[in-house]
């Protein structure tokens, strides 16, 4: 999607509106951070693979995280993973995980994200992706209080401690709903032993509105 503004072809980013049983609210995405993560976000809404599912996963000093169960805790099928585009997005100015952004979720294997999300209702500076310095090999590289010397490139930009979690967009309103979830009461449900909402927050569609 485009916009002309002072004669300038300009990309205007996509967003979405979740409906949900908390209220609803409304994300922007940017193709031109993560190409990729987004154009597979938004494949998900417009095949409404969205709606019907739950935020699975809350803790309110942490994020809120959804779209990958069915109310009865069924997992739903998605399509294969996403290439990590954390790093790109940062060099390309895109977000940090800070405050109202939204991340991609994954296992520990940095390549594995598909559907789930979660929105930041912090800054969460760990989750960042680390920039790795130039050079190859690296001079030196500090990483939680080491320091490393004359590391071979390859293996800093594929330890997967490094990757963080690729922020594709943000929050542009409703974020008094996103602080309404993180704040449910959790506990056990399903097939997790903790961090579920006890009162189910559903999320019954996600429409692409521009």
């Amino acid at each position: 999607m485009f916009s002309i503004a002072n004669g300038v072809l300009a990309e205007v980013a996509p967003r979405v509106k979740f409906t949900t049983t908390a209220g609803d609210f409304v994300v922007e995405v940017y193709p031109d951070k993560a190409p990729k993560t987004v154009e597979n976000f938004l494949q998900y809404v417009k095949d409404k693979h969205y709606d019907g599912t739950i935020f699975h996963r809350v803790i309110e000093n942490f994020m809120v995280q959804g779209g990958g169960f069915d109310a009865s805790y069924a997992e739903k099928k998605t399509r294969p993973p996403v290439v990590h585009e954390g790093r790109e997005a940062l060099v390309k100015g895109g977000p940090k995980n800070v405050v109202g952004t939204l991340a991609m979720a994954r296992t520990s294997d940095p390549q594995s994200a598909t559907a789930q999300f979660f929105i930041n209702v912090k800054d969460n500076a760990f989750l960042d992706p680390t920039l790795i310095p130039p050079g190859d090999p690296v001079p030196k590289f500090e990483y939680q209080g080491r320091v490393y010397e004359n590391t071979p490139r390859t293996n800093l930009l594929n330890a997967p401690q490094l990757f963080g979690y690729t922020v594709f967009g943000k929050v542009v309103s409703g974020m008094e709903v996103v602080q309404k979830i993180k704040s449910s009461p959790t506990g056990a449900g399903g097939p997790f032993s903790s961090d579920v909402p006890k009162t189910p927050i559903l999320i019954n569609s996600a429409t692409l509105v521009k």
